[in-house]
């Protein structure tokens, strides 16, 4: 299941924490590596441990909200909320077109009055047709950013927690691909999207949903509609009647 998000604002506090922890862990290293001031500066053996390596891993936090049982739950909750609007925009643009046929094929036949009827019956509908899309599309992800930052807010300790276990010096989020996003190449060792998600899962305890994750039951971003054609109406043309000549 693939869906895209609003900007998460509480992604930068999950970045910031993370950079403060690797800032935190290098403070208290310092002093340990300092030599007393009395004490001579060893000198330097090609076999001396390296040391300061940095892990590195990289997590996909939308993905990693959409894979969470608690995510799945929710946002397909969030779906079926949204049928029956996607049901009633279905129809009203079966109404648009059911007019646009009308008028491509009896629009010249018609009387001047009963076009212009008809053609400001159809813009109407139009209108109404643009307005209820936007509305829902706008509800619709707001709601769904809604549930994404409050998912977040329970992950972010999970993230900290367990980039400590695992000593990771920096997590990146990938959510959005490259341009967009600043990596542009990862090894899928790096990614530990998944083992989050399955600390998430254990420590909120939502069940999975019965219905399998899939990239195509559900639309993208926000509800699906079909998008209002704007129809340039001509007006109707008539033959021109060349006078007979007189007898």
């Amino acid at each position: 299941m693939t869906r895209k998000f609003a900007p998460f604002t509480l992604l930068a506090a999950v970045v910031l924490s993370l950079a403060a922890l690797a800032q935190t862990g290098t403070a208290a290293a310092a002093p340990a590596a300092a030599a007393p001031a009395s004490a001579p500066a060893a000198a330097p053996t090609a076999t001396a441990p390296v040391t300061g390596v940095t892990k590195v891993g990289i997590i996909n936090i939308q993905g990693a909200i959409m894979a969470s049982n608690e995510g799945r739950r929710d946002l397909e909750a969030l779906d079926k909320k949204f049928d029956p609007k996607r049901t009633e925009l279905q129809n009203l643009n079966k109404e648009i077109e059911d007019l646009k046929k009308q008028l491509s094929a009896q629009g010249d036949k018609m009387n001047d009055d009963a076009r212009g009827n008809l053609v400001r019956s159809l813009e109407t509908k139009q209108k109404t047709m643009q307005r209820a899309s936007e509305d829902a599309q706008n509800d619709y992800q707001q709601q769904q950013s809604e549930i994404a930052q409050r998912i977040l807010q329970k992950m972010a300790p999970v993230i900290d927690r367990f980039a400590k276990d695992n000593q990771f010096s920096l997590l990146i989020d990938v959510s959005q691909p490259w341009p967009q996003g600043q990596v542009l190449w990862f090894g899928a060792n790096a990614d530990v999207t998944k083992q989050v998600v399955d600390l998430y899962n254990a420590q909120s305890g939502v069940a999975a949903p019965a219905s399998a994750p899939s990239s195509s039951s559900r639309p993208t971003s926000g509800i699906t509609t079909p998008k209002p054609a704007t129809t340039t109406h001509k007006p109707a043309t008539t033959t021109p009647t060349t006078p007979t000549k007189p007898q």
